[in-house]
């Protein structure tokens, strides 16, 4: 992954990198205590195995690897005073971690060489295959087939006794059934919550004003380690097992997969998603296929576990240092990963929107490689203590935006910069502002503004607009450098001739846009309007203006207190409305395109509205403060969404989206029975909707 030649820059000799070393352990040290401890981690599992990687190889730099007291050779952390300690009779050890088909050749190639001290064989290897949960590591204790003890995994060495919570999760048989089991199993597996009923738990937590957890390990975790096992009854906690520790007397089973099948005879439950008796190409097909679909399942996976199938052949594989020599846990390309910001760009949007942009070092992020991120706003920088040089962590999930969460400190170095917004706007070089209570800086240039009016045009050509199928990003880009637009009604004046000596523009194209063009013409009144790209007007706005003043020259005219008898036009919109029609430029712009439009009759149904939008027909409140978005946006997603923004709460108030240090708002909601939506969960009902982006105005 990206960094300095020299780790942070700095100088690089034998000093400078043992600093570095203590700060990157005790980062990691810090970061082992909160997961495993205090079960409230700071970062995510990707990001902390970025920092023992990192930390490992620095030293091995070192030669410093496998010093007893570094934290890259803790298996777990000590166990919690709370609870009693229990030794483990076969020690609970991490695995090694693989990322590629090249360490996984290699992990194939080394056990053909420790088995039989010659490669040739590596052909003759077979495995099995298990999904690794992203969950508690658990060992379940049976004697005379009575489940008689609990433990989590502690150091590796001992854990914590938590029979009596363990003992409440329906999964967990307490008498083993089916055929005669050893007179001592040690069923080794996996507490962990389904992602439903995480989501459903952390709405219940967040309705009792009681901190959400951060995700679905941390809530099972949390749950299970309740001081009282009534509170753990209530937690929807789930248990898949996937392997044995102490067995007594010695089992005649011969292979993992058989030893699986024998778990569940006794009645427990083992994942189906598994591959059996396989071979290293059928385990690399199984690895593709599962982290294709790994967002379909109902429960976090962060990767696969390969071992030998064979149980002889692993025993005598052993174990090196902290981990087996016969198993590796493959672990998926991570939708975060760290790299150097080297710059922040400032970008202008349609509405003048001055966007900061972080320009990366390449990185390889959930599979695809991201040099570019966005990073809100001036605001968020400053809350995330973002800087110029950072280490910084970035996220992409899907198709969602990547964006820059936060800077590594332990890896700061001390030529970082602070960023500042410009005074002036980077595209026209026109004045900024930045109204009070809002956290996006504006350029107040409006169409002169070269940015915007680009933007403009792509907007006004969108197929939720004006539907001008061929004026997208590259043909606009072309049309304006040739000086054939500079403003919306140029497009109306465009001609087949204009556009066939363009490049990769023939008579045919040029005829099919121009009659695109043409088409447009007799679009509603209400895309005309959303076309328009005003600040605070979507397509359910535009609509209801549209349905209420009738014609374009009836709202151009219409002052705020007219504006405001429309359904869902409130005093920010209305002043938005109002204030856009009443630039002279701009409103001389509007007449040029009413001259060219003859609006079809408007009707009540939004393009697509059959469909129905996750908002629609609520009635919604924001609260608190929104880290990742400014009010104006949050109002604009949730108008996108279906949803009606109100500023007050009341018994007709369908849903409050609550961000941190929610006051009496929340309170009232609550009291009122109000549905409470944290601003984690509306940020993933955004990023389901974020092709919808370019519709936001």
């Amino acid at each position: 992954m990206g960094q300095p030649d020299s780790e942070t820059t700095m100088s690089g000799g034998r000093p400078d990198r043992e600093v570095l070393l203590r700060r990157l352990q005790e980062e990691v040290r810090r970061h082992q205590a909160l997961y495993h401890q205090q079960d409230d981690p700071e970062i995510s599992d990707a990001q902390y195995d970025d920092l023992v990687r990192r930390l490992a190889a620095l030293e091995e730099e070192l030669n410093l690897q496998g010093a007893k007291d570094s934290p890259t050779q803790a298996v777990g952390f000590s166990v919690r005073r709370e609870f009693k300690t229990v030794a483990h009779r076969v020690p609970m050890l991490s695995l090694n971690n693989g990322f590629s088909r090249e360490e996984l050749d290699a992990f194939s190639a080394r056990l053909a060489q420790t088995l039989w001290a010659d490669a040739s064989r590596e052909a003759e290897l077979r495995f099995a295959a298990d999904l690794k949960f992203d969950g508690l590591a658990m060992s379940l204790r049976y004697e005379s087939g009575r489940l008689i003890q609990a433990a989590t995994r502690g150091d590796g060495q001992e854990g914590e006794d938590v029979t009596a919570n363990i003992l409440t999760i329906p999964d967990i048989p307490r008498l083993l059934s089916g055929p005669s089991a050893p007179d001592v199993l040690e069923v080794r597996g996996e507490v962990y919550m389904g992602k439903a009923d995480f989501k459903a738990l952390n709405r219940a937590q967040t309705e009792r004003g009681v901190k959400p957890f951060a995700n679905p390990r941390n809530a099972a975790a949390g749950s299970l380690r309740q001081l009282d096992p009534s509170v753990t009854a209530q937690r929807p906690l789930r248990f898949f097992c996937y392997g044995v520790g102490e067995v007594s007397p010695r089992s005649s089973i011969e292979s993992h997969s058989d030893m699986l099948a024998a778990l569940a005879a006794w009645g427990h439950r083992v994942c189906p998603e598994r591959l059996a008796d396989a071979s290293l190409q059928e385990v690399w097909t199984f690895l593709e296929q599962t982290q294709a679909r790994r967002h379909d399942l109902d429960f976090e996976v962060d990767g696969v576990v390969v071992r030998l199938e064979s149980m002889a052949l692993a025993e005598r594989a052993g174990f090196v240092s902290r981990a087996p020599r016969f198993a590796l846990a493959y672990k998926f390309p991570a939708e975060e990963a760290s790299t150097v910001l080297l710059d922040i760009d400032v970008q202008v949007g349609r509405t003048g929107a001055l966007t900061p942009v972080a320009r990366l070092e390449p990185v390889r992020v959930g599979g695809v490689t991201v040099t570019n991120a966005t990073l809100h706003n001036e605001t968020e920088i400053l809350r995330k203590d973002i800087r110029i040089g950072d280490t910084v962590w970035v996220r992409r999930a899907g198709d969602v935006i990547p964006e820059v969460l936060g800077p590594v400190l332990a890896l700061r170095p001390e030529t970082t910069r602070h960023f500042e917004m410009p005074l002036r706007c980077p595209a026209c070089g026109g004045a900024t502002e930045r109204v009070a209570g809002e956290a996006v800086t504006r350029c107040v240039s409006g169409f002169a503004c070269s940015a915007q009016r680009r933007q403009a045009i792509i907007h006004f050509a969108h197929r939720r607009a004006m539907d001008i199928e061929g004026l997208g990003e590259k043909r606009v880009d072309q049309l304006v450098s040739e000086g054939l637009v500079s403003r919306l009604s140029d497009i109306y004046r465009l001609r087949a001739t204009d556009l066939e000596g363009l490049e990769r523009q023939g008579e045919k194209s040029a005829k099919n846009l121009i009659d695109q063009i043409e088409a447009s013409r007799t679009a509603s009144l209400s895309r005309f309007l959303f076309g328009l790209g005003i600040r605070h007007v979507g397509e359910r706005t535009a609509r209801d203006l549209a349905l209420a003043f009738g014609s374009l020259e009836a709202l151009m005219d219409a002052d705020e207190s007219a504006l405001l008898r429309v359904p869902d036009v409130g005093p920010v919109v209305a002043q938005s409305i109002h204030g856009f029609f009443s630039h002279a430029e701009q409103r001389e712009e509007v007449e040029r395109l009413g001259a060219f439009m003859s609006f079809s009759p408007e009707t009540k149904a939004l393009p697509g509205e059959a469909a129905a939008l996750p908002l629609s027909g609520k009635t919604v409140v924001l609260t608190g403060t929104l880290h990742g978005l400014s009010r104006d946006e949050a109002s604009e997603w949730v108008r996108m969404l279906g949803g009606k923004v109100t500023t007050s709460v009341s018994a007709k108030t369908s849903l409050l989206i609550a961000g941190s240090e929610a006051g009496s708002k929340l309170a009232k909601a609550e009291a009122l029975g109000v549905a409470v939506m944290t601003e984690a969960a509306f940020a993933e009902l955004i990023a389901q909707h974020a092709h919808q982006k370019k519709d936001i105005v």
